[in-house]
């Protein structure tokens, strides 16, 4: 039987969390893609505690009429700024499951350009 849209998603995500792991030094960065909305956390694996987050609901991006993709890039930009100020420069990038194009890869993308490394 084929698997859904959601299974087949589910299971590459746990297939990719068993690599990455998260740490203090260098916090795991997951990625969640709604239809409308995009957010993104950095997580400590080793306390369960997430660090830093930001979403396309924030005040900045949500008044401003423009595309996903757009939104995804201001959110790159934003958690790059957010980590900046707590410390963190190096993070492990967690897909999340979801293919690495349109909004995700935006959001990689603009927040290797604000100066994460990973």
């Amino acid at each position: 039987m084929a698997l859904t849209k959601v299974e087949r998603r589910i299971r590459i995500k746990r297939r990719i969390r068993k690599v990455v792991f998260g740490t203090a030094e260098r916090p795991r960065m997951t990625v969640f893609r709604s239809n409308a909305q995009i957010s993104v956390q950095l997580i400590d694996d080793n306390v369960a505690k997430t660090l830093v987050s930001a979403s396309s609901l924030c005040k900045e991006i949500a008044e401003k009429k423009i595309t996903k993709i757009e939104q995804a890039q201001l959110l790159g930009a934003m958690i790059a700024e957010k980590a900046k100020a707590a410390g963190i420069e190096n993070v492990v990038f967690d897909r999340n499951g979801y293919l690495y194009h349109g909004r995700v890869k935006a959001l990689a993308d603009a927040a290797r350009n604000g100066g994460l490394n990973f």
